[in-house]
């Protein structure tokens, strides 16, 4: 759903709770910000105290506060303003800073050829207290060509500047006839892509190698278990391994004055209540809990529902058969999980620059691992008939990691399709009854060990339900530590790209802050940031060469520029401790509505249809990741 929240301070403490909030945030000329989340009804009317309403995407923007005079003008500069064209017609991008900072009150103005012009409100982003500039609240659709625009401050400031063209980088290499691409048809779980990985290796084993990565995950499986009004029992073992066989009943004496008593018989745990005088049950759950844990504790565990004092009676119950709750069908393995990685290049020896490509450490992010996939089909299947990616192979050494999270993935295909995390459940007794199956879970993307929660950085939680739960430690899941073992074992990898959706983002280091002074991880250079943003323009004229799709000037920059602070990212721990020049993608950009002249977003599981574009365009845009990579040694 979508949600309007009425400042950027309310945004940063639903962060700061854990909300489970994806990467699609717009800020409002009335300084509110709508973005997409993913809650229950429950949850949102919590959040209500705070002033976060549901919002409709395809409203208008609300109107911008009334504008109030200022005894001296302020002083105004345009830092960007750009244009670009779809199939749609010319859009807008005007980026500016007001030295009366964020109460500032900007108009931008921009005229075209003949006449044409038009005025657009830009809305002032403040984040964690500080200005960082204003900006237009989406990409504005415009009449005509804009050649200039002037930027108007209600404080009495104004700038004008020639608007430039959007992305404008370095078109990509041009193809022969007869490039082959288009090879994925449909989403594909783990077990799927694990295959592709494996069938490009047998087809072409003289240029792929399959890296088995040395940690393997926990697995998709989970403990059985069973609840009887407040008493929580769960299987020692996980429900596969045995835990499913498990039974238990709590069964009326029909007597006066009985004990309480455990029994097992196999696999079947019997629980005979105690009664008193007048035949009436008389068990307490704290006693029940005690007496099974007593009796039958080498094979499951029993535990008061959430904050429960115990002190309620319990009533008789059938005969209930344990169960994880897992519905992938029997086909889907329940062990431990080996994540692969699909090594390409002429020269797999460390001699030439390295490109890791790796995605899906969200599991609900469905589009990612079939971008890497239709990359690397493209790379392989046309290496013998096109010189321009023959090229690439000889220059770089690529890794590729369709699904870093493969089992979170199960359970986001089988389970429960909007399951962000991997399927290690940390939480306490009191956070892990059944019914909260689909909040447990670890999210990769901020168990890193650099500007991690641990650090005292912002954008992680430490509570295990939270969307953006940390874990127990720096590097706890298997996940996250073998994102680091390619890195660390393969040193020539000096170009990473996180594969995310969704959103239209282009970012890179820094990526997480301290809240307090709003103090980041150290930024790049001044060089090494113009190599990031040179980079990515190019990366997005190869994206746009697609299907026109143009990633918004606005959303390309440093994380904590353009989005919020993530403390704990691969990104940051490639860059910083291994010196690699780390980006994440936010696949599936917003799509304009030319009828309600808004643009709206894919979701992360979009019908095929979007998805298979989002995933053809993304990889056009990997590939030129990789010829950036190609040229690093030569023109870097």
């Amino acid at each position: 759903m979508t949600l309007s929240v009425p400042d950027r301070a309310t945004l940063e403490r639903l962060v700061a709770q854990g909300a489970d909030l994806t990467e699609r945030v717009r800020p409002q000329p009335d300084g509110s910000i709508r973005v997409d989340a993913v809650l229950t009804p429950s949850q949102l009317a919590e959040l209500q105290p705070l002033g976060v309403a549901k919002a409709d995407p395809a409203a208008p923007a609300p109107a911008p506060p009334q504008a109030k005079g200022a005894a001296v003008a302020d002083q105004i500069v345009i830092e960007r303003a750009v244009r670009w064209k779809t199939r749609d017609g010319y859009f807008l991008s005007v980026e500016a800073t007001s030295s009366a900072g964020g109460p500032a009150q900007l108009t931008a103005a921009w005229r075209g050829s003949r006449g044409s012009g038009g005025q657009v409100p830009m809305v002032a982003y403040v984040d964690a207290g500080a200005y960082l500039g204003h900006q237009f609240a989406t990409p504005s659709a415009v009449t005509s060509r804009p050649q200039w625009v002037t930027v108007t401050s209600a404080g009495g400031g104004t700038a004008q500047a020639r608007v430039r063209e959007w992305p404008d980088g370095e078109r990509p290499d041009r193809n022969v006839p007869g490039y082959q691409k288009d090879f994925v048809t449909q989403y594909m779980p783990p077990d799927q892509l694990n295959e592709r990985v494996r069938a490009l290796h047998r087809r072409y084993p003289h240029l792929t190698d399959i890296i088995a990565l040395p940690n393997k995950t926990n697995g998709y499986r989970r403990h059985a278990q069973a609840q009887f009004g407040t008493v929580v029992v769960s299987s020692l073992a996980y429900g596969s391994e045995g835990g499913n066989d498990l039974a238990v009943e709590l069964v009326d004496p029909g007597a006066p004055d009985r004990p309480l008593r455990v029994t097992v018989n196999g696999k079947l745990i019997s629980v005979s209540l105690a009664t008193g005088p007048t035949g009436a049950l008389v068990s307490t759950s704290a006693q029940v809990i005690a007496a099974i844990n007593a009796g039958a504790g080498t094979l499951v565990k029993a535990a008061p529902y959430r904050n429960d004092p115990g002190t309620g009676v319990v009533a008789a119950a059938a005969l209930t058969q344990l169960t994880d709750f897992l519905k992938a069908p029997a086909s889907v393995s329940r062990k431990p999980a080996t994540v692969l990685a699909l090594r390409v290049g002429e020269r797999r020896d460390g001699s030439r620059t390295g490109v890791l490509a790796y995605a899906q450490e969200h599991a609900r992010e469905w589009v990612t691992p079939l971008v890497t996939i239709e990359a690397a089909e493209r790379l392989l299947r046309n290496y013998h008939r096109d010189p321009a990616t023959r090229r690439l192979l000889n220059r770089t050494d690529i890794f590729i990691v369709p699904t870093v999270n493969p089992d979170g993935a199960n359970y986001s295909f089988y389970d429960f399709n909007l399951q962000r995390k991997n399927m290690v459940n940390h939480c306490p007794a009191q956070q892990a009854d059944p019914a909260l199956r689909n909040t447990w879970g670890v999210d990769i993307n901020r168990n890193y060990a650099t500007g991690s929660l641990f650090d005292g950085y912002f954008g992680a939680s430490p509570n295990c339900q939270s969307g953006n739960y940390a874990g127990p430690a720096e590097h706890s899941e298997a996940e996250s530590r073998n994102v680091i073992w390619l890195a660390k074992t393969f040193r020539n990898i000096k170009f990473a790209l996180n594969v995310h959706s969704y959103g239209g983002y282009f970012m890179w280091p820094p990526g997480a802050y301290k809240l307090d002074g709003r103090v980041p991880l150290p930024r790049p250079s001044a060089s090494e940031e113009a190599y990031f943003l040179k980079s990515a323009r190019t990366i997005e004229e190869a994206i746009a060469s697609s299907r026109g799709t143009v990633t918004w000037p606005q959303q390309t920059g440093p994380v904590t520029d353009v989005l919020y602070s993530a403390a704990g990212n691969s990104a940051d721990e490639l860059w910083y401790d291994y010196g690699v020049y780390g980006w994440d993608f936010e696949v599936g950009s917003d799509i304009w509505d030319p009828v309600t002249k808004t643009w709206q977003g894919v979701g992360f599981q979009p019908p095929f249809e979007e998805g298979h574009q989002e995933a053809l365009e993304f990889a056009t845009g990997l590939i030129s990741l990789i010829g950036v990579a190609a040229d690093y040694r030569h023109k870097g």
